[in-house]
């Protein structure tokens, strides 16, 4: 009688492919279905429309979802997934478990208030919105949270492991190793930079069978400047004007690090003396995480007291409201980092209109938010309901970047070269040209066999 064979794992691309938000991949493998990722559709609305679409499993029938990282884009679907049944665990690293704790419920703040806000400008009588879901939700959510230790090798199933290697993007970014009978499937996640001012740089891939790996920056290398020196310069000719310096920031990641370079700036004598301030509730939370996880970045204990130290924390929102009443010089470091939402637009709405004061962007501006707006010429933005004049001066710093660039990936996927070549290489998590440009140049430089997977493609892995 001829041997039956079990049938090949099966990897299905239901998010993250053609863009880079929504990060799912469903394997199917030795009779068990995970999720590596559960991440939302992030940017204009034909994506988050997406989000409210059924998923292609049931959530029920989900055994174990592995998180590479926190970052909503790749965490923020798991409330969905809970309030529909899914009841497994759900695999992260204790920083990405310790960052899920504080971004999921905001998440479903959010929901509320954005459903909240549709329900308010639809016509009397009409279907009302419901959030995605809420913050109850997401707290619920958060139960099903196991985390795990780098290096710390996991059963899944009979034959099937996984390991978390540090990727080096933000606190507890992992790269995953999934050993399948003794096969690798290796899944990069979102990966950082060697030279990453906070973060240590990614463990280096060894070997794998099949590949998949982001590809946010596939077509473009960061600048070389100097982050301290920009940062400096902004900062001293708004303060000789006497002015404000706004700096949007992302909570989790960006404001540590623009934290970190003010007290570098304040160690040497060259940050000038005004107040700082970060009124940021989630970046607060998310400093003091940061904190606790030394063996993870750069930073020394004092370096991570330094750094805390050097601004004055906004908690509350009458403090966040007191502050607007002040006059410059200071500086204020404040969510969101695309100027989509939270404090900074308050602030904005205070001092946007004085041409003293400067908003300096630190991060990546998606297409059709105001962040981009500005950066692209715009004169005008509406900020609750208002038409403000931009005034104040506009600066950016475009080498903060926490996502590795199409070289210092392609050094990354390096690390595999002299071993048995991967069978399939999939780029993802990019913009189509992106994705494209990075495919081209792992094909023309390592010979390896790499393809661009389109939204919901099922492959084996035979």
């Amino acid at each position: 009688m001829a041997e039956v064979r079990p049938p090949a794992p099966r990897l299905t691309f239901l998010g993250g492919a053609g863009t880079v938000t929504g990060s799912k991949y469903l394997l199917e493998c030795a009779g068990r279905k995970l999720l590596i990722d559960a991440g939302l559709f992030q940017g204009p609305q034909t994506l988050r429309r997406r989000n409210w679409e059924p998923l292609a499993v049931a959530a029920s029938d989900i055994d174990a979802v592995i998180l590479t990282h926190a970052h909503l884009d790749h965490s923020g679907y798991l409330p969905v997934l809970w309030k529909n049944g899914f009841t497994g665990p759900v695999y992260c690293t204790s920083g990405t478990s310790a960052l899920a704790g504080i971004l999921l419920p905001d998440s479903g703040y959010l929901q509320q208030e954005d459903a909240e806000y549709a329900r308010r400008k639809r016509l009397l009588g009409e279907d009302a919105v419901e959030p995605l879901y809420d913050e109850a939700d997401a707290r619920a959510s958060l139960d099903l949270l196991r985390p795990v230790a780098f290096g710390e090798t996991v059963d899944v199933a009979s034959g099937m492991t996984f390991t978390f290697h540090p990727a080096g993007h933000i606190l507890g970014a992992a790269w995953l190793a999934l050993d399948l009978d003794g096969r690798r499937l290796v899944f990069s996640g979102d990966m950082g930079r060697a030279n990453d001012p906070l973060m240590r740089p990614p463990a280096p891939l060894t070997a794998a069978d099949w590949l998949v790996t982001e590809s946010t920056y596939g077509d473009r290398a960061h600048p070389p400047d100097a982050p301290d020196e920009i940062l400096h310069d902004v900062i001293a000719r708004t303060v000789r004007r006497h002015g404000v310096v706004m700096i949007p920031a992302f909570a989790v990641g960006r404001a540590q690090t623009l934290l970190h370079l003010l007290a570098g700036l304040r160690d040497t004598g060259r940050l000038p003396d005004v107040p700082v301030y970060l009124n940021s509730p989630m970046a607060i939370d998310a400093t003091d995480i940061f904190c606790d996880h030394l063996d993870e970045h750069r930073l020394s204990r004092e370096a991570c007291r330094t750094m805390c130290g050097v601004a004055r924390y906004v908690n509350s929102a009458d403090e966040s409201r007191a502050l607007n009443r002040r006059q410059g010089p200071m500086i204020v470091v404040s969510a969101s980092g695309m100027a989509s939402g939270g404090r900074i637009l308050h602030h904005f709405r205070a001092w946007l209109e004085d041409a003293r004061n400067t908003v300096l962007f630190t991060g990546y501006q998606a297409a059709g938010t105001r962040g981009a707006a500005m950066l692209g010429g715009a004169r005008q933005v509406r900020v609750h309901g208002r038409t403000l004049q931009v005034n104040a001066e506009l600066a950016e710093i475009s080498s903060l970047s926490a996502h590795a660039d199409a070289d210092e990936l392609l050094d990354w996927l390096a690390g595999a070269v002299g071993a048995p070549p991967p069978r399939q290489v999939f780029v993802t998590h990019g913009d189509a040209p992106a994705e494209a440009a990075l495919q081209r140049r792992i094909v023309q430089e390592f010979g390896w066999p790499a393809e661009v997977p389109e939204l919901g493609r099922t492959v084996e892995l035979g």
